[in-house]
């Protein structure tokens, strides 16, 4: 296994030399401690919200045991990033046109099964994920919950992380476990935390305080806070009728939050524009194997 990788960074590392990409686009994986916090909601609402100011914006659901991007959707794909892997489809063949001139990937159990590639696949898959910086400006992978081994490497090779919390102490627990665990790295992704469900913005400023207060003292890290997302009936409805919340219900407080998150990402962006983009994503994703 061991063997195997090493041969598939070194494969990775070489075609980086022998040729030049432009990396324009922005990729931001979103990911939480724990599930049930409301990320993958959170992730189609800004897609939403960074498409309306004028951006292409895919989804890549990389959520394999609970694929909830594709049931907000409402669809069932045919095909995922696992068609892609085996040669059997181009990447351009497994996007679903979702809302408001968003897309979407299923990820299938694609990323879990890069190990396993012979040269050939590798190759054929590197070259099909530059379709992304090509054809989209942010792509947005929604991982699954938790510290898995799978999540955590796909959060390594990201250079923006999203972490979605919200106030109950498990999800707030299990939210520094995984601030702690990217503190660890020798490449530190740029975090960003978001607190979902407060009661009222008192409630947010202080889990944040709190949240940073712990992570500056232990780990002398200054968390960057994006917004806060209030409780409301109007995101149980739109869930319901499996439409999205910025669509439905745009002027509610949930929506109206995630509006000025997205605003507030944007206002960040640039910081990555050297070294960023899906290809690089996917050689990083790659090098870990040998780690």
């Amino acid at each position: 296994m061991m063997d195997q990788a090493n041969k598939l960074r070194d494969l990775v590392y070489t075609k980086n030399i022998e040729k030049t990409f432009s990396f324009k686009n922005r990729l931001i994986t979103v990911t939480s401690g724990k599930g049930g916090v409301g990320k993958s909601n959170f992730t189609l609402n800004l897609a939403i919200c960074l498409s309306k100011a004028g951006n292409r914006v895919i989804i890549i659901d990389a959520d394999f045991a609970m694929a909830n991007i594709e049931v907000l959707f409402g669809v069932v794909p045919g095909k995922s990033l696992l068609n892609v892997l085996r040669g059997e489809s181009t990447i351009s063949e497994i996007i679903i046109d979702g809302p408001a001139g968003i897309s979407l990937v299923s990820g299938g159990s694609g990323f879990a099964d890069l190990a396993a590639l012979n040269e050939k696949q590798v190759d054929f898959f590197l070259e099909s994920f530059t379709y992304f910086d090509e054809n989209y400006d942010i792509v947005l992978i929604d991982t699954g919950a938790g510290a898995s081994h799978q999540v955590i490497n796909m959060v390594k090779a990201s250079q923006e992380t999203i972490i979605i919390t919200t106030p109950e102490p498990t999800a707030l627990t299990d939210a520094y476990a995984m601030i702690k665990i990217l503190k660890s790295l020798k490449t530190m992704p740029e975090m960003f935390i978001v607190i979902n469900r407060i009661d009222n913005r008192r409630e947010g400023e202080e889990i944040y305080s709190k949240l940073n207060r712990v992570s500056h003292r232990f780990l002398g890290l200054e968390l960057k806070l994006l917004g806060f997302i209030p409780d409301d009936n109007f995101l149980l409805r739109a869930v319901k009728k499996q439409e999205p919340l910025n669509l439905l219900y745009p002027k509610s407080p949930s929506a109206k939050s995630i509006q000025e998150i997205c605003n507030m990402l944007l206002s960040s962006e640039n910081r990555f524009a050297t070294g960023s983009g899906t290809r690089s994503f996917i050689d990083r994703f790659l090098s870990l194997f040998s780690r």
